[in-house]
């Protein structure tokens, strides 16, 4: 076989000046790394997730990621993030002072806004032998109405035909320290992070579990902002860096914050992944809060277009 690129990007975080808030650093260093990844010529991109800033409030926002996207020069993929569409659910809000967890909790009307500009927010692909296939995360353990449709599709595709490899993508890791670890308390302030970074049992073993299914090779993740590659039964846990901005860089000893994405050459010897630093980080400054401000904290007045 003739050796093809992929590349996976994660955690862009494009936003607009008509929002509450905006960092034109994001948006300059998604410019940086979308004229390095056109140079490299990949068959295909994959887009794990939180593409916008607000998508999930502002529709505008996922509207011109696609137009982006959709200008580029080879098929995209994504799968959305919790800042495109909700967090993943709590029936309780957390340690952290000043945000309402409930209130980020993941929405139907916020689904399916994501999937009327994107399409399917689950899918499954083959391209040169590889299979790649997308989910939102977020829905699992959701309770949602969706999250029937979800599972009904993840098992549905323990049916598909094999093909040579199977790489996997998701926004959040489906664990931040190791497969077996335990559901971390949201209410904790030592385990707050860890809790909003990762996948509560048992939705994780059933993911797991059609992973294995499915033969998965390598999963893609991000929404840590640090590039980690973890190991488990078998299968290459890559959380992928952001092009946005760093963080969680002392979580890891091996962890790297530093921005860029990975590209992942298919040869007859398998799928090789690399790292490719941003050429540039931009110091662009920007207004408005970081985080998940409740909606006293989200003032319009500062926006630079009105």
């Amino acid at each position: 076989m003739r050796p093809w690129t992929f590349v996976h990007v994660t955690d862009i975080h494009v936003g607009s000046p008509r929002s509450y808030r905006f960092q034109p650093a994001f948006n300059e260093n998604w410019q940086t790394a979308r004229r390095q990844i056109v140079e490299i010529q990949p068959d295909l991109l994959l887009v794990g997730g939180d593409l916008t800033r607000d998508g999930s409030l502002h529709r505008f926002e996922l509207e011109a990621i696609k137009a982006d996207l959709d200008a580029l020069p080879f098929p995209c993929y994504v799968v959305p993030g919790n800042m495109d569409t909700g967090n993943k659910h709590t029936d309780v809000s957390g340690a952290r002072p000043g945000r309402d967890d409930v209130s980020l909790n993941l929405r139907s009307e916020h689904l399916a806004q994501f999937s009327e500009v994107f399409g399917p927010a689950w899918w499954s692909v083959v391209h040169k032998e590889v299979r790649f296939s997308g989910f939102c995360d977020m829905v699992a353990g959701s309770g949602l109405p969706e999250e029937e449709a979800l599972w009904r599709w993840m098992e549905a595709q323990r049916e598909e035909p094999r093909a040579r490899h199977h790489v996997w993508m998701m926004h959040s890791p489906l664990f931040t320290e190791s497969l077996h670890e335990p559901n971390y308390d949201i209410r904790d302030p030592e385990q707050y992070v860890d809790w909003y970074f990762g996948i509560d049992e048992p939705a994780r073993s059933r993911i797991m579990e059609v992973f294995k299914a499915t033969g998965a090779e390598i999963v893609l993740s991000g929404h840590v902002h640090c590039r980690k590659a973890h190991e488990a039964e078998g299968i290459r846990f890559d959380i992928g860096p952001s092009t946005a901005f760093p963080q969680w860089g002392d979580r890891w000893a091996d962890g790297d914050p530093a921005l860029g994405f990975l590209r992942c050459d298919v040869t007859e010897q398998g799928i090789e992944r690399r790292f490719a630093p941003l050429a540039a980080c931009s110091t662009a400054e920007g207004y408005g809060p970081g985080g998940h401000p409740r909606p006293d904290q989200r003032d319009y007045s500062l926006a630079w277009e009105k």
